[in-house]
């Protein structure tokens, strides 16, 4: 018995953990089907796009900029062991392009946008406000989670997009300002070493990471528990949960896109 206790506890958390998977997937494909299905919501949809992307634009631009900056700092003085100084344009893009654009926007947005979305949810159903728009004959999926799903499909890549101009944009500026570097031959440098398959794979990562972002916010938000403590509970799991798909589903994407 004292063998076989360890089996059970691994055995509940094996099926625990399944179940939690399967619960997931089946809310991912009931919200699919409300994006592409009648009746829609365009001031919802609307008002989605607003928050997940005007709004988040300040904290993206910020982040992006420090990180391009920081990361030619560390280039060069990486590089300066080597001799190999010349490379921080190169490295820089691909850098901002591939791998830090993409993951950095996507924890920013679980950071801001998941946390804001499963709170509000939550509230919601706390207050009794979700059973109401069941009594409206209003689904609450279709009124809540759908708009603010495809929100994100739509606004996390152009986010991204433009977090990868502004991260190579603050490399640049260290690089020329601080470092002595041309600035011509900066730019030519990163146009001709990013290639079209960096910038899609950028951008197919944006909209990963979009939906994953939203998609727990509102699933937390949906199955949060009653009271306060149900909607912090529900917000931090949320974020959490977030952040480890982000950075799972961005492992898959870069074998998926870059490997050999």
């Amino acid at each position: 018995m004292i063998l076989l206790s360890p089996l059970g506890a691994l055995g509940r958390l094996t099926l625990d953990i399944l179940s939690a998977v399967g619960r997931v997937a089946i809310f991912a494909a009931l919200t699919l089907r409300h994006i592409l299905t009648p009746p829609f919501y365009p001031r919802e949809i609307a008002h989605a796009l607003l928050q997940i992307g005007w709004l988040s634009l300040p904290v993206v631009g910020l982040t992006a900029i420090f990180t391009g900056g920081a990361l030619a700092l560390q280039i060069y003085a990486g590089g300066a062991r080597f001799n190999a100084e010349a490379v921080v344009p190169q490295i820089v893009a691909i850098g901002m392009v591939r791998e830090l654009g993409p993951v950095l926007v996507g924890l920013m947005i679980a950071a801001r946008v998941t946390s804001s979305i499963a709170a509000e949810i939550a509230t919601m159903k706390v207050t009794e406000q979700i059973d109401a728009l069941v009594t409206l004959s209003t689904h609450p999926m279709k009124y809540l989670t759908a708009p603010r799903v495809l929100a994100a499909l739509i606004t996390v890549p152009l986010l991204v997009g433009v977090g990868d101009v502004i991260g190579i944009f603050g490399g640049y500026a260290v690089a020329t300002q601080n470092l002595g570097f041309n600035p011509a031959t900066y730019l030519k440098n990163t146009v001709d070493f990013l290639e079209m398959r960096d910038i899609v794979s950028s951008l197919v990562k944006g909209c990963v990471f979009g939906g994953i972002a939203a998609l727990m916010g509102c699933y937390y938000g949906m199955n949060s528990g009653r009271g306060a403590q149900g909607v912090g509970r529900a917000t931090k799991g949320s974020v959490e949960a977030a952040a480890v798909l982000i950075l799972a589903a961005n492992f898959l994407l870069t074998g998926v896109f870059f490997s050999v």
